[in-house]
């Protein structure tokens, strides 16, 4: 059993990526508790989709992948914060104008580039490509979002649970959103390396999802996604390595499982309550 367990921590690749994995997974749940709390679920896909103008710019002038990814993710996000800014256009529409603008520029672009090899990592995720430079990055960002969402706890909740209070005792709702909203594209950028574009969006739901079931105070709930989240990253890497499966589509699964699981408990105790 011991062996079973080492064998993969024995290649440096299957630790950078358990490493970058669970950063990311960790991250995402975090944040995700207030993506499911304000319904923004549609975001996290949204966000993840808009990078490709971004991705396919850098791949045609050989430059970095991630640095165009994070300036297409925030640009992005800028402009739903500024669409959306005391509510000229609900936030609902201005994600969907943009999110498929964005996506639309990037077919375009990607029209001019013979061929995709390069982008398809970042499509569908390459965890076990992640490089010592990359998971650097992925502590930087982990480390920024989880600050800047511990020093903005009390603002953060009170608006997820209650905007108009918020607004009546002079919280800036929109300044908040906005900020949430760039926390949310540096998150979606680090996450495209681990499970890519398609499956995105799960990390930042389905963990903080199962959570929410489980229950309904919020500091329990971020540590309830967060060991879903770390459990969830473990398994799948597990599985990839010794079922010979794609990563990113372990990782996600073993959430969805942990959701399920959720989901069960929720059931029964409410049948026997």
């Amino acid at each position: 059993m011991i062996e079973w367990l080492l064998e993969p921590l024995s290649f440096g690749f299957m630790r950078t990526g358990l490493a970058a994995a669970v950063l990311v997974g960790v991250t995402c749940a975090v944040l995700g508790t207030y993506v499911v709390l304000r319904r923004m679920a549609f975001i996290g896909d949204a966000l993840a989709h808009t990078v490709l103008p971004g991705l396919v710019v850098a791949y045609l002038n050989s430059w970095n992948l991630f640095g165009g990814a994070l300036v297409a993710g925030l640009l992005t996000a800028l402009g739903i914060g500024l669409v959306s800014r005391r509510n000229t256009v609900r936030e609902d529409t201005a994600i969907g104008v943009l999110f498929t603008a964005m996506f639309a520029l990037g077919i375009l672009l990607m029209s001019q580039a013979r061929s995709f090899r390069d982008l398809s990592h970042m499509l569908f995720g390459n965890i076990l490509g992640v490089r010592t430079l990359d998971l650097l990055l992925i502590v930087a960002v982990a480390l920024l979002v989880l600050t800047t969402l511990w020093l903005l706890h009390k603002e953060l909740e009170l608006t997820s649970y209650d905007p108009a209070y918020a607004e009546v005792i002079g919280l800036r709702a929109d300044r908040l959103r906005l900020i949430l909203l760039i926390l949310l594209a540096l998150t979606v950028v680090t996450c495209i390396q681990v499970v890519g574009v398609v499956l995105t969006s799960a990390l930042l739901v389905t963990p903080a999802a199962a959570a929410a079931l489980l229950t309904n105070r919020l500091p329990r709930m971020m540590l309830l996604a967060a060991l879903i989240a770390v459990i969830s990253a473990t398994v799948g890497l597990y599985a990839s390595y010794y079922a010979n499966v794609a990563s990113g589509a372990a990782i996600v699964l073993a959430c969805t499982a942990c959701f399920a699981c959720a989901w069960s408990i929720y059931a029964l105790r409410n049948r026997t309550g």
